[in-house]
């Protein structure tokens, strides 16, 4: 049932209304489920769908035609979170709302294994409601201006004109997030921009995209696996807002990135901090997917591989930075155990990026990758794989270090 045909079909049997609510239910659900989850929380949205289309279901014999399918089931939708409101109010319990959201992410497909997400979510909330309203409903709800103008009650002529104004609104204040943020909402919504700086705009997305598109199937033919899911990259425009989003307020600035589950999270490479660059960012980006296509390989890996395996894919590290900052260490003998490397404190931004680079380093030239993919997948096989025990290869690899600081 295709959207230019908001109509119901017509069965020719008895068992028609139960092949029309199927149908009905297919191309609905999802946008009445992402317009729900724009009001409560997420648990909520899925109990409130199923409450909207059994509603659907006891009335679909009510539906006069009069306006269209979608904008029919809507109102019942509307209807619903009223109620939901009113059930919570009397609770004495604090809803959730649109307006209220500390994030909101607008999604860009890239290729089989990536996808960019966008926090427009600040933005957001500098908008009008009615503008919000209208905003959500065309691009997280995907309802056309028609459906639009039936919801808000206004022409679809006024419609489309606040849409505009509103889009010109929501991109001055996204000129935080830089030129990357721009034209991935006018990738998104398709407004083209004739101005001079559309050039700019177009290279730093492009940049960005290019960097994971050059890296990702290579990598993940390198260490021979099938991602079990698709990456979602999620940008933030700086790094205050980056720390507060993943609950590190108080990280330091070297902190750009991290991932959680199959969510990759960085900052903007347009606004990267005191530590960071431009081009740093985009690299660190791909040590965060490498890091993660590690650990789906195995979860239990431990952070100087997936950190080590990150940073020698990316290569964001120089060979002089590394030595400069390494060299004291093993210079005196005290080159961290490899439980040492494994500290989850921010202790590790010290020297643990380069040691554990470093001995993922050894482990590829003496060993090949061949015996790193065997390890990643079997960690604790150090004498089938290396022919020598875990001491033993730390040791090995120490004086390696050593020597060749001789």
């Amino acid at each position: 049932m295709s959207r230019a045909h908001d109509n119901l079909p017509v069965y020719p049997d008895n068992q028609g209304t139960k092949h029309i609510f199927e149908d009905v239910y297919e191309e609905y659900r999802l946008r009445i489920r992402h317009y729900l989850a724009l009001k409560v929380n997420p648990m909520a949205a899925d109990d409130l769908t199923q409450q909207v289309f059994i509603k659907v279901m006891e009335n679909l014999d009510k539906f006069n035609r009069n306006s269209s399918l979608f904008t029919w089931i809507f109102k019942i939708a509307q209807n619903t979170v009223k109620n939901e409101y009113r059930s919570i109010s009397r609770k004495h319990e604090m809803p959730y709302d649109f307006t209220s959201y500390e994030s909101q992410s607008i999604s860009l497909d890239f290729a089989r294994y990536v996808d960019i997400r966008i926090d427009i979510g600040a933005a957001l909330k500098q908008l009008s409601e009615l503008d919000q309203q209208i905003i959500s409903l065309r691009f997280f709800v995907d309802c056309t201006l028609s459906e639009i103008s039936k919801i808000v009650g206004m022409r679809e002529s006024a419609v489309k004109n606040r849409l505009y104004r509103a889009l010109e609104k929501l991109k001055k204040e996204l000129k935080e997030w830089g030129d990357i943020t721009m034209m991935s909402i006018l990738d998104l919504i398709s407004i083209e921009s004739k101005s001079e700086g559309s050039h700019r705009q177009s290279k730093v997305h492009e940049d960005l995209f290019q960097e994971l598109k050059n890296n990702v199937e290579q990598i993940t033919a390198k260490y021979k696996h099938q991602p079990s899911s698709k990456i979602v990259i999620e940008i933030y425009p700086d790094l205050p807002t980056f720390h507060q989003a993943v609950g590190e307020v108080d990280a330091p600035d070297w902190f750009m990135g991290t991932f959680d589950n199959n969510i990759l999270k960085i900052v903007s490479p347009l606004n990267p901090g005191p530590e960071h660059t431009y081009q740093s960012i985009l690299r660190s980006t791909l040590h965060l997917y490498t890091m993660w296509l590690i650990s789906d390989i195995n979860p239990l890996t431990p952070k100087w591989i997936r950190q080590g395996i990150g940073g020698y894919e990316a290569q964001q590290m120089s060979r002089d930075f590394i030595r400069s900052t390494t060299s004291e260490a093993i210079r005196n003998g005290t080159i961290p155990s490899f439980e040492e490397l494994n500290d989850h404190s921010w202790e590790f931004g010290k020297t643990g990026f380069q040691f554990s680079y470093l001995i993922i380093e050894y482990i590829t030239k003496e060993y090949g990758l061949g015996r790193l993919n065997q390890f990643i997948r079997n960690l604790d096989d150090y004498h089938g794989i290396f022919h020598l025990t875990k001491e033993e290869l730390h040791r090995q690899w120490v004086e390696a270090l050593q020597n060749q600081l001789i």
